[in-house]
């Protein structure tokens, strides 16, 4: 089996085992969590209802409108402001659901804008994360040589340790200003550093969602958005890394299968048969053969040295059960081969 194939289905087989092993661990870490919060709060909404006498059709509209007014706490959402972050979500594919189109216009040039913008934004990321790796690997050098390292060439090994630092300081960095701008704990506002710049975007914390921030904080609004597009450029640097580790791992399997192919065509040595002056080609020690492509003809001769025997020698080197043209008919690398 070749190793690419062997390698993705090595991949296939750890990435469900990944799957199953992580959705064991979520619901042991969830399930009675979650259990106990939809108790209480089914025994709160009795009490509700019970207190105020509210009708379920009632409780229900009163669901409807506080789950309708939380997005506009951060002030218009479709203003300029809001749409350009919203715009930069889309683009970015972190899509925090936080808020979205209602209209059928709105909806249908959200699909033609995604349709354009993702790629874009991909490639754009992608370049931004080689320029980065680039200018991390003249740096990397530049240090070597002034500590008079023996090697001073940017290793692979040397930009995912540089890119995977200047992610976390980035993570850390702007966990500190969310913390402090939203109200968040330290841990949450990490977390949504995280799932922000992996893209994930659950939307269970996003930020310029309070105190009408998107309309009275224009400095905090930038500084949100400027992390975003700045984290994800540091994050393709060091997904592009990976990708050209794959590709390159790719690459030296199919080299190593061209260049095993060309060491079994290599070993096709052609001799001229005595009998016709004819070029035979040879594929082992103990026969070569010539087959044309119309009319089959077999001159077995030696290619011990290139030496002929004659008819009568070379019945007791082959049986008379043995047909050299069976065997070379059916394989491709012993055709009549040109000097």
């Amino acid at each position: 089996m070749k190793r690419q194939n062997i390698r993705t289905l090595s991949l296939v087989v750890c990435t469900f085992t990944y799957l199953l092993i992580g959705a064991a661990v979520f619901d042991a870490l969830e399930s009675e969590t979650e259990a106990r919060r939809w108790e209480f709060l089914k025994s709160v909404k009795a009490n509700f209802v019970a207190k105020y006498n509210i009708t379920p059709e009632d409780y229900h509209m009163i669901e409807i409108v506080i789950t309708e007014n939380k997005p506009h706490k951060a002030g218009p959402q479709w203003k300029f402001a809001g749409a350009f972050y919203f715009a930069t979500v889309v683009l970015a594919m972190i899509g925090y659901g936080h808020s979205t189109p209602v209209t059928i216009g709105g909806k249908a040039f959200c699909m033609a804008y995604a349709m354009v913008g993702i790629p874009l934004g991909l490639v754009m990321f992608q370049s931004i994360g080689e320029r980065l790796n680039k200018f991390a690997s003249v740096v990397i050098r530049r240090a070597k040589k002034y500590l008079r390292c023996q090697q001073t060439e940017a290793t692979e090994m040397n930009l995912m340790l540089a890119t995977g630092l200047l992610s976390s300081v980035i993570i850390t960095t702007g966990a500190a200003v969310f913390s402090r701008y939203e109200g968040w704990s330290y841990f949450d506002s990490f977390y949504y550093c995280f799932v922000t710049l992996t893209t994930i975007g659950f939307g269970d914390y996003v930020a310029l969602q309070n105190d009408q921030a998107l309309i009275n904080k224009p400095g905090y609004v930038a500084l949100s958005l400027v992390f975003i597009l700045f984290g994800l450029a540091v994050v393709a640097a060091s997904i592009n890394l990976l990708v050209l580790r794959f590709m390159t791992m790719n690459a030296e399997d199919i080299r190593r299968e061209e260049a095993e192919l060309q060491s079994s065509v290599d070993g096709l040595t052609t001799y001229e048969c005595e009998s016709t002056g004819k070029l035979l080609s040879c594929a082992n020690l103990n026969y070569c053969s010539e087959v044309e492509e119309e009319d089959t003809s077999v001159c077995s001769c030696t290619c011990l040295g290139g030496n002929s025997f004659t008819t009568h020698e070379h019945e007791f080197l082959l049986d008379q059960g043995y047909h050299p043209a069976d065997i070379i008919t059916s394989t491709i690398s012993l055709k009549r081969m040109s000097i």
